[in-house]
Formats: C-alpha cells, sequence, structure tokens
C-alpha cells in the first residue's frame, strides 16, 4: 500500500523514536519530538512502537491512501478528525489534517508503519544532516511514500472502531499553560532559583532542536568560561542572553552554554506541545520521584496495549 501527499502541511517528515545509543558519534537522538504521542499512535493501529509515522507542526497534512488504511492520530487535536483513537479509511479517501486547533506537534500513524528505509537503525528524519526519513527531507506535495504490511484486526473490531477513545486520563498534562518538572543542572546553583520563579513565553523561532523561551534574564552567578559538555533532549541551557533554550529531539550532542536544569522524561511532551507564544513554568523534583514518574507511565502505556489487544482482537506489536 502507498500513500499519496496532497498537500504537505507544515514541517511535516517521517520520525519515529530516533536514532539511540549514537550521541557518542555525534549523531543527534532525532525521532518524534512528542515520543508519548507517537507511541500511543502506534499502539492504537497495531504497530511496533518502533514504526515510523508522520509529525508535523501546527498544519497537517492531506493524504490519500490507495487501499483501507487504519490510522491514528495523536498529539494534536485537528477540525473534523478525531484524535486518540483508531479511525479506518476508505481506499482512495482522503484524510485532512489542515487545521490544528490544538497542540503543536501532531502524529498520524498508520496500520504497517512508513516504510521508508534504515538509516543508523532508525527511519526518523534529522532535517539539518540531511538523511533519514524521505530523503532526508520534510514532505512536499505530490511525494508518494510505502506503507508495510499491517497486523490483522479481526472485522468485528474494525466494525466498532469508531465508538470509543482512550481515556484521557492517561496523556500528559498538556496546556498552554504548562508547569514542566526538571532536575538540577550542572549550572543550576549559579542561577539561584530563579528559573522556577518567573513565566516564560515560547518564542515564534522555537524548532525541532530547541525551544527558545523568553522571560526575565537569567544571569549566573559565575562568568568562569566552561568546558563543552554532553547535552540531551530536556537540556536548559542559558545562551550569553539570558534567556533559557529547552533542548529538544534534534538537539546538538555537546555544548558550552551553561546548563540550568534538565526536563524529565515524562514532562518533555507537554514542552513538545507548546506553541508559540504558550507560556511555560519549571519546577524541581527528586531524581527519586522523576523515577516514579517514569515507572507510573510505562504501567499507564502497558496497561493501554493489554486494553487495546482485547479492544482490536489481535495483540499489538511490542
Amino acid at each position: 500500500m502507498e500513500m499519496r501527499i496532497i498537500r504537505a502541511g507544515q514541517l511535516t517528515t517521517v520520525q519515529d523514536l530516533g536514532r539511540c545509543g549514537l550521541r557518542a558519534a555525534g549523531v543527534p537522538l532525532s525521532g518524534a519530538m512528542d515520543p508519548f504521542a507517537l507511541r500511543i499512535a502506534n499502539a492504537l493501529v497495531g504497530n511496533s512502537e518502533l514504526a515510523a509515522a508522520l509529525e508535523f507542526t501546527l498544519v497537517g497534512p492531506e493524504i490519500e491512501f490507495t487501499a483501507e488504511a487504519r490510522v491514528a492520530l495523536t498529539g494534536v487535536e485537528c477540525d473534523g478528525f478525531a484524535a486518540w483513537k483508531p479511525v479506518v479509511v476508505p481506499a482512495g479517501a482522503r484524510v485532512n489534517l489542515s487545521r490544528c486547533v490544538r497542540g503543536c506537534h501532531g502524529y498520524l500513524a498508520i496500520a504497517g508503519g512508513v516504510e521508508v528505509p534504515l538509516v543508523l537503525r532508525s527511519r526518523s528524519t534529522y532535517l539539518r544532516g540531511g538523511f533519514g526519513g524521505w530523503q532526508g527531507r520534510a514532505l512536499r506535495d505530490g511525494d508518494v511514500l510505502p506503507i508495510g504490511a499491517a497486523a490483522a484486526i479481526e472485522g468485528t473490531a474494525l466494525a466498532g472502531v469508531t465508538g470509543w477513545r482512550i481515556d484521557p486520563r492517561i496523556l500528559p498534562a498538556y496546556s498552554a499553560k504548562a508547569t514542566v518538572r526538571t532536575l538540577p543542572g550542572a549550572q543550576g546553583e549559579e542561577f539561584g532559583g530563579a528559573l522556577f520563579e518567573r513565566e516564560f513565553t515560547v518564542a515564534p523561532q522555537s524548532d525541532r532542536m530547541g525551544l527558545r523561551l523568553l522571560g526575565p534574564k537569567l544571569e549566573r552567578s559565575n562568568t568562569a568560561d566552561l568546558l563543552s559538555m554532553a547535552a540531551a533532549p530536556g537540556t536548559i541551557q542559558v545562551p550569553p542572553d539570558g534567556q533559557p533554550l529547552a533542548l529538544m529531539a534534534d538537539a546538538q550532542t555537546i555544548g558550552g552554554y551553561p546548563q540550568v536544569a534538565h526536563v524529565i522524561s515524562v514532562d518533555l511532551p507537554v514542552l513538545a506541545q507548546l506553541r508559540p507564544g504558550d507560556t511555560v513554568r519549571f519546577a524541581p523534583v527528586t531524581l527519586a520521584e522523576a523515577h516514579r514518574l517514569a515507572q507510573a507511565r510505562e504501567h499507564a502505556v502497558a496497561m493501554l496495549r493489554e486494553g487495546l489487544a482485547e479492544k482490536l482482537g489481535a495483540h499489538p506489536q511490542p
């Protein structure tokens, strides 16, 4: 099966969960900005969590399928298309996700996954490097992408697939006025508690590399130069202008700016769904609490996958 891109939308790329284990070689993680949303989208259509899907930003694509397709939209809400549930699309029908009314990064998973070639063990697109995904670039009008073979789903399950959606209590605390929890950065003490006392606004210059945050200037007590150190998605750096930069999926692997904090993994999806003009506050947590929250998230996802196995009449691939 194939899908044809009628209108590409805004920064629509092929993404999976990224290139894990290659940061020491200077290769960024890439992959989904909101990995939780991608995992759930794949689960809803019976895919492996490692399957590739489409990610778009604020404006989604219009797509035509050559055969009947089982799809799921997560991360954002779009006019005229149900989110966080599986949907069956007839052969020749079009899915139009052009107007997103909530959220920033949307994910459209298709049963069978987007079958682009693996590059360094991943199908994700790294735009700055020009590799992975579909020809190393964002999708364009007229592109035709291959879809893999989908796991069989019982016909009775498909017949009732439009009548339910997942419990919203499993979702991260998505909000246009978000609170995001953090662990201390290497230079965290040099900024006092300033990060936690202020509200920051997401700047329009934000991208897949990082969110630029605007607010009162953060000032470091120690002005000595720093050696470059490892950086990762979730690291909050403070450039010389004092406006924090929260690194995201395409973040560099090393950097020389002071690190004030690190966003915990369960709150990275909240950060990823902030739009320009949205606001965020930061709150400190302990490492033990971060571990507890991560374990609770994984337990909830595992329970969802088991529930989907009963609902769809087939076990989603691990």
